[in-house]
């Protein structure tokens, strides 16, 4: 199919052309993906979520160079949010001795390890408590933000907050040390 007309079907918002596209690019895209990362799910999840993205935006789509570039570059793109994300994820509890974490003579399953106790701690927060730290912290949204999207004061947000990160040092202490 030629690429310009792929292009406007797309952005006319034909199922069709989108089912093309996806057949067309989604193998190839995977194990462009896959070579940065070599995980193949998260391979798979960048490219759906590179893909998603693209007819989510479709309207505005405009793509100066060959399709094929764009998506490899979407998908490029997708995988370094990824990343980031990663890392903010990694930053979030920096005030909860992270420094032990990140120092570079742990062991990978070591850091694995506490990574998933860290996580599973996140989850054991109450419903409101841990969205308020996820927002906060993985988000990076201000205090004032979260309370406007949830409809609720700054002072809620920053007791909410208080106590995740009490309850999360005082539990995170026994596998951080």
């Amino acid at each position: 199919m030629d690429e310009k007309r792929l292009i406007k079907w797309l952005r006319q918002g034909k199922a069709d052309a989108y089912r093309y596209l996806f057949t067309e690019y989604y193998d190839w895209l995977c194990n462009y993906v896959f070579k940065l990362c070599q995980d193949r799910s998260l391979s798979e999840d960048i490219v759906q979520d590179a893909l998603v993205n693209l007819w989510n935006k479709r309207e505005g789509l405009v793509i100066s160079a060959s399709l094929r570039n764009y998506l490899f570059k979407t998908c490029h793109n997708q995988f370094l949010q990824h990343v980031r994300s990663q890392k903010v994820e990694f930053d979030t509890l920096d005030k909860i001795r992270w420094d032990v974490i990140s120092e570079a003579t742990l062991e990978d399953n070591l850091f694995d390890f506490r990574m998933e106790k860290l996580h599973h701690l996140i989850d054991q927060l109450p419903p409101r408590c841990k969205e308020i730290f996820i927002q906060n912290k993985l988000e990076k949204k201000k205090y004032k933000e979260i309370a406007i999207d949830m409809g609720i004061s700054i002072k809620t947000v920053e007791n909410q907050m208080s106590k995740a990160l009490q309850f999360l040092r005082a539990n995170a202490t026994s596998f951080m040390l």
